[in-house]
């Protein structure tokens, strides 16, 4: 109880301070309304900033129309350490992500390669077979999201006997 009692105290008395710090900041020095003031403690509006808008993968290939059927949306949190590269593979769906940390390069089967940096955009190729390596010396984080549909893989790992 005397924890709690402390506690109201403590709060009543910080309450006490912001009320009086706030009804003496008109003052002759500051020369500032008390309206002017209080517009400048509202709170910050939101940002918005796109990072991308397009209608190609990352190698500039067309992504595909939108499949017909009920949709699932995915999201993934991938974490490669350094030296790491995942296996051939391609996607059956349309993704896209955001690179958090770290410095991912892409190969495609055809040999086109990027490099998606910290905080950079990507979208991932439909049906190309491709690779991701981290030839960094910090992990990769990237979170990508799926545009897919139900029971439909994520991605699809590449035979050596498919063309």
């Amino acid at each position: 109880m005397k924890k709690i009692t402390k506690l109201a105290i403590a709060c009543s008395m910080l309450c006490c301070t912001v009320a009086t710090t706030s009804c003496n900041t008109t003052t002759k020095e500051t020369q500032q309304p008390a309206q002017e003031i209080q517009q400048q403690a509202q709170p910050a509006e939101a940002v918005s900033t796109e990072l991308l808008r397009t209608s190609q993968s990352w190698n500039e290939m067309e992504l595909p129309d939108y499949p017909q059927g009920k949709p699932e949306i995915v999201a993934v949190k991938y974490t490669v350490p350094p030296g790491a590269k995942l296996g051939w593979h391609h996607h059956v769906s349309m993704n896209h992500g955001i690179l958090v940390e770290g410095e991912l390069t892409i190969i495609g089967k055809d040999g086109k390669t990027t490099v998606i940096k910290e905080g950079e955009p990507v979208v991932e190729m439909v049906d190309a077979v491709h690779r991701g390596e981290n030839r960094g010396d910090k992990p990769v984080v990237l979170y990508m999201f799926y545009l897919s549909q139900k029971d439909l893989p994520l991605s699809v790992p590449y035979q050596e006997n498919e063309q």
